[in-house]
């Protein structure tokens, strides 16, 4: 790895346990089941070892418990940034009102700054849940970029397979559906650029990538499910993926979480997602081995470097901002026991 190599941003949603299981439909989930201790445990290790610093997007009322602080705090110590990942995860966060939207920016950016004293210049969406009213706040709020987009056609079959293994009702299948997006994400560029906000403002765009052209995912939830039917095509995927962007000009957003590195041992609630009847040693060399072939190609930053040296470029397009949930907010109240600060 050197300085003249392209960049590439490596980012983690950390997803809690009982994060999946609301979005699932599953009991038990109010009670706020967590795997922080496992995961920032098995994490932050590996990390140091492999001479990556990279950006936690952090859920705000995670942030928000006392024992979780020491953890963040520990990420922040080791060289790591955080984002805002919304204050409750919820991925019909498309469907909020503008109020509430801005509630749940300024709380989760509250409670993170709170445990660590960092504060967050990115934002990512549950499920990559976005709205204009979402960007309108960023912008509000001195947000450096945004990275909520997936541009991929596959959006519904994940969104099919997740309801498949769910116990949702018919309530709860209409809250989420748009969950991971739909067949019209696949239109969108891979490559970063700015919306150009009914505001007249404009806001940095960096969509977690796709392999350019045929835009299929390759991050690690992905790739690890591969590795089930073999390693070493597991390998000539993600090679293949790489060496695209390269001859592309395409600097990856490379998107991880928190079941990269855990494994049916650590989180045996779970075990409805692809890729959990993998062990954490497992799941681990594998994440070593993706981990070095990035390395091989590109010169690895956070998301907040990634940020800034593309918005020193002057090349970057602008797209309207346009969403087919746009004009059909709902009026749900906040959650209680969330603040409206």
């Amino acid at each position: 790895m050197t300085d003249t190599q392209p960049l590439a941003s490596i980012s983690l949603d950390v997803d809690n346990l009982w994060s999946y299981l609301k979005t699932h439909g599953d009991a038990g989930w109010e009670q706020r089941p967590s795997y922080y201790d496992a995961f920032f445990g098995t994490a932050l290790p590996v990390l140091d070892e492999l001479g990556v610093h990279l950006t936690f997007f952090v859920v705000g009322c995670d942030a928000a418990v006392p024992a979780n602080a020491v953890h963040l705090r520990a990420a922040v110590d080791a060289g790591h940034e955080l984002g805002n990942h919304s204050y409750e995860h919820e991925p019909w966060l498309d469907r909020y009102t503008p109020e509430r939207v801005a509630r749940e920016i300024a709380d989760a950016e509250e409670a993170i700054h709170s445990a660590t004293g960092q504060r967050t210049l990115g934002f990512r969406g549950p499920g990559y849940s976005w709205s204009p009213a979402l960007f309108e706040v960023l912008v509000d709020r001195g947000y450096l970029y945004d990275a909520s987009t997936l541009p991929t056609y596959l959006g519904p079959l994940a969104r099919a397979y997740y309801f498949w293994t769910a116990r949702l009702t018919r309530a709860q299948r209409e809250e989420r559906a748009t969950l991971f997006g739909g067949a019209r994400d696949g239109l969108r560029p891979v490559r970063p650029y700015r919306w150009s906000l009914p505001s007249g403002r404009t806001l940095l765009e960096i969509p977690v990538t796709t392999i350019p052209g045929i835009k299929v995912p390759f991050h690690l939830s992905y790739l690890l499910y591969l590795s089930r039917v073999s390693e070493a095509a597991m390998v000539a995927y993600l090679e293949t993926a790489l060496r695209i962007c390269r001859l592309t000009s395409t600097e990856p957003s490379f998107l991880l979480h928190p079941l990269d590195l855990l494994g049916g041992d650590h989180a045996p609630a779970l075990r409805f997602f692809p890729g959990m009847d993998l062990t954490s040693a497992r799941k681990r060399e594998l994440f070593v081995r993706v981990i070095h072939t990035l390395q091989r190609h590109f010169r690895i930053v956070n998301m907040s470097t990634h940020a800034r040296a593309i918005a020193e470029r002057s090349t970057l397009s602008r797209r309207p901002v346009t969403h087919p949930t746009s004009a059909a907010f709902t009026t749900a109240p906040a959650p209680a026991g969330h603040s409206r600060a």
